[in-house]
């Protein structure tokens, strides 16, 4: 990859972003089932290069509405990532962390059910850091979580600003998991700068 082009990968530098997400994701497994007590199988992850104004459709439309956890970068990497789900999944994960019956969630998220969500995103944010500061020896720092229970149109919207101006262009990772016979999904997106991407296939020594 050119330094001054995102939106294409070579099938080597593509097969190194599927090992990261795999990774990512069998860590996620892990860290997902010690945190709600219970077993938790995850599908294998599908891996895309998308352009912004896609992603929206993917997690069902932009009016659909989701939950997104952003988290910005920094240290060697910097760009951000984003941890999103839909309500119905959401409800999986708060109401096996409570013990309870499964219910759909309604209404304005309490603070209690903000503070869930927030960590099981951070949670799977962390294991995604964990497989790339594995790989490449990488030192990477990410901020604070921010919770945001919104339309997915409006939620895209912060990174796609943000970062539009580097390339129209981000990697997506669809998951999905079941846990007590209840299926749920996520979608995580990683957006590294183009000097982030440089770096890793750096240390990676896909490119000089």
């Amino acid at each position: 990859m050119e330094e001054n082009q995102m939106n294409e990968f070579s099938d080597m530098e593509f097969d190194v972003l599927k090992e990261i997400s795999n990774i990512g994701t069998g860590n996620a497994a892990t860290a997902i089932s010690q945190m709600l007590d219970s077993r938790v199988d995850i599908e294998v992850p599908i891996i895309k290069v998308m352009k912004f104004d896609e992603m929206s459709e993917v997690v069902g439309g932009a009016e659909k509405e989701v939950i997104g956890i952003l988290v910005t970068l920094e240290g060697d990497i910097d760009g951000m990532m984003m941890f999103m789900t839909d309500k119905y999944s959401a409800a999986v994960v708060i109401n096996r962390i409570m013990g309870m019956e499964f219910s759909e969630l309604t209404g304005a998220l309490s603070e209690m059910q903000v503070s869930m969500l927030t960590e099981f995103g951070n949670i799977i944010a962390g294991s995604y850091l964990s497989a790339i500061a594995k790989l490449t020896g990488l030192g990477i720092v990410p901020s604070v979580p921010d919770l945001s229970d919104d339309m997915a149109g409006a939620i895209l919207s912060v990174p796609a600003i943000e970062f539009g101006k580097v390339s129209d262009r981000v990697l997506l990772i669809q998951s999905v998991f079941d846990t007590d016979n209840k299926r749920a999904e996520g979608f995580f997106i990683l957006i590294p700068t183009r000097k982030a991407y440089k770096k890793i296939f750096e240390k990676l020594g896909l490119i000089s």
